[in-house]
Protein backbone atom coordinates (compact mmCIF):
# COMPACT_ATOMS: atom_id res chain seq x y z
CA UNK A 1 0.00 0.00 0.00
CA UNK A 2 2.74 2.46 0.84
CA UNK A 3 4.01 2.26 -2.81
CA UNK A 4 0.31 2.83 -4.48
CA UNK A 5 0.75 6.10 -1.91
CA UNK A 6 3.73 7.01 -3.50
CA UNK A 7 3.00 6.58 -7.03
CA UNK A 8 -0.35 8.60 -5.91
CA UNK A 9 1.39 11.59 -4.76
CA UNK A 10 3.92 11.59 -7.66
CA UNK A 11 0.20 12.24 -10.16
CA UNK A 12 -0.29 14.45 -7.78
CA UNK A 13 2.91 16.50 -7.97
CA UNK A 14 2.93 15.89 -11.73
CA UNK A 15 -0.74 17.69 -12.21
CA UNK A 16 0.17 20.37 -9.69
CA UNK A 17 3.52 21.38 -11.52
CA UNK A 18 2.21 21.38 -14.70
CA UNK A 19 -1.14 23.24 -13.52
CA UNK A 20 1.07 25.25 -11.64
CA UNK A 21 2.43 26.24 -16.15
CA UNK A 22 -0.71 26.89 -17.05
CA UNK A 23 -1.65 29.05 -13.82
CA UNK A 24 0.21 32.04 -16.30
CA UNK A 25 2.14 33.33 -13.13
CA UNK A 26 -1.13 32.42 -11.16
CA UNK A 27 -3.41 34.96 -13.33
CA UNK A 28 -5.61 31.77 -14.17
CA UNK A 29 -8.13 30.85 -10.98
CA UNK A 30 -8.87 27.17 -12.56
CA UNK A 31 -5.08 26.11 -12.66
CA UNK A 32 -4.13 27.81 -9.73
CA UNK A 33 -6.46 25.72 -7.37
CA UNK A 34 -5.07 22.93 -8.71
CA UNK A 35 -1.70 24.17 -8.06
CA UNK A 36 -2.52 24.62 -4.20
CA UNK A 37 -4.92 21.05 -3.90
CA UNK A 38 -2.42 19.06 -6.07
CA UNK A 39 0.51 19.77 -3.98
CA UNK A 40 -1.40 19.85 -0.61
CA UNK A 41 -2.80 16.12 -1.34
CA UNK A 42 0.78 15.14 -2.95
CA UNK A 43 2.97 16.22 0.59
CA UNK A 44 0.14 14.70 2.34
CA UNK A 45 0.12 10.98 0.73
CA UNK A 46 3.64 11.18 0.57
CA UNK A 47 3.51 11.45 4.48
CA UNK A 48 1.87 8.87 4.85
CA UNK A 49 3.74 6.65 2.96
CA UNK A 50 6.59 7.47 4.62
CA UNK A 51 5.19 6.09 7.78
CA UNK A 52 6.56 2.70 6.90
CA UNK A 53 9.20 3.59 3.71
CA UNK A 54 12.64 5.35 4.18
CA UNK A 55 12.52 8.76 3.27
CA UNK A 56 15.36 8.57 1.33
CA UNK A 57 14.48 6.33 -1.17
CA UNK A 58 11.34 7.25 -1.73
CA UNK A 59 11.81 11.28 -1.52
CA UNK A 60 14.49 10.54 -4.68
CA UNK A 61 11.95 8.46 -6.45
CA UNK A 62 9.09 11.00 -6.32
CA UNK A 63 11.05 13.74 -6.95
CA UNK A 64 12.90 12.22 -9.97
CA UNK A 65 9.54 10.94 -11.38
CA UNK A 66 7.94 14.00 -10.76
CA UNK A 67 10.41 15.75 -12.57
CA UNK A 68 10.21 12.73 -15.53
CA UNK A 69 6.65 13.47 -15.61
CA UNK A 70 6.77 17.36 -15.70
CA UNK A 71 9.52 16.92 -18.47
CA UNK A 72 7.20 14.49 -20.45
CA UNK A 73 3.83 16.83 -19.97
CA UNK A 74 5.32 19.93 -20.75
CA UNK A 75 6.65 18.53 -24.06
CA UNK A 76 3.16 16.92 -24.36
CA UNK A 77 0.96 19.30 -23.43
CA UNK A 78 3.00 22.65 -23.93
CA UNK A 79 5.26 21.98 -27.09
CA UNK A 80 8.63 22.27 -25.09
CA UNK A 81 11.35 21.15 -26.78
CA UNK A 82 12.75 18.09 -26.70
CA UNK A 83 16.16 18.12 -26.47
CA UNK A 84 19.43 15.52 -26.14
CA UNK A 85 21.17 16.65 -23.34
CA UNK A 86 17.68 16.88 -21.35
CA UNK A 87 16.82 13.11 -22.41
CA UNK A 88 20.50 12.44 -21.07
CA UNK A 89 19.47 14.92 -17.55
CA UNK A 90 16.30 12.03 -17.30
CA UNK A 91 18.64 9.51 -18.21
CA UNK A 92 21.09 10.56 -15.22
CA UNK A 93 18.38 11.12 -12.48
CA UNK A 94 16.77 7.92 -13.27
CA UNK A 95 20.73 5.91 -12.79
CA UNK A 96 21.26 8.11 -9.60
CA UNK A 97 17.37 6.80 -7.95
CA UNK A 98 18.50 3.08 -9.09
CA UNK A 99 21.96 3.59 -7.33
CA UNK A 100 20.27 5.24 -4.13
CA UNK A 101 17.33 2.26 -3.76
CA UNK A 102 19.88 -0.52 -3.80
CA UNK A 103 21.85 1.37 -1.38
CA UNK A 104 19.14 2.56 0.80
CA UNK A 105 16.30 0.17 1.17
CA UNK A 106 12.96 0.78 0.33
CA UNK A 107 11.65 0.14 4.46
CA UNK A 108 12.12 1.06 7.77
CA UNK A 109 14.65 -1.81 9.37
Amino acid sequence: MPYVLVGLAIAAEVMATLSLRASEGFTKWGPSAVVVVGYIVSFILLAKALTSLNVGPVYAIWSALGTIGAFVGGVLLFDEPVRPVAIAGAAIIVVGVVVMNVGGGMSHG
